[in-house]
């Protein structure tokens, strides 16, 4: 697994499918600040409270492209996207090579059964491909609190 990136490095590029099926590519947003997220699983309850919580925060940030990424498939994503109203681009990581580019693919446990998932984490990419805040082990409340922070920071 690669180390998480943290301020200063170039964001990995990736081209994953959106909830409609289409190709996304990060690169496609240069010029543009990116919130890029990883959540472990659409429609469930922290899952939902970040991204309910950043589409509420969404006309508050200019610009800034929002893309939640996590291993669900897109059916399921849009499936989420439209239970909750999102406006906002939900990307499918099924074989999590994304997830492992950015550090967040790792050994969980829960009541004792280990199992390999998404570590939530945040990271803002500026307008040139780089990475200017890394939220790793982020809570769904923080994202939006952080991402708000960071751009009121310039």
């Amino acid at each position: 697994m690669a180390d998480a990136p943290s301020a200063g490095d170039r964001a990995p590029a990736f081209n994953l499918a959106d909830h409609t099926g289409t190709k996304v590519r990060l690169s496609a947003f240069k010029g543009r600040k990116v919130l890029v997220y990883f959540y472990p699983k659409a429609d469930t309850p922290g899952c939902t409270t970040q991204a309910c919580e950043l589409q509420a925060i969404s006309g508050d940030i200019g610009d800034t492209v929002i893309l939640g990424v996590s291993p669900d498939a897109p059916a399921k994503l849009a499936k989420f996207r439209d239970k909750y109203g999102l406006g906002f681009t939900l990307l499918s990581d099924e074989d999590h090579t994304t997830a492992e580019a950015y550090g967040v693919w790792a050994e969980k446990s829960m009541y004792g059964r280990k199992y390999m998932g998404i570590v939530r984490s945040a990271f803002l990419v500026d307008e040139k491909g780089k990475i200017s805040h890394a939220w790793p082990k982020i809570s769904p409340k923080d994202t939006p609190k952080n991402l708000l922070k960071a751009l009121a920071e310039g």
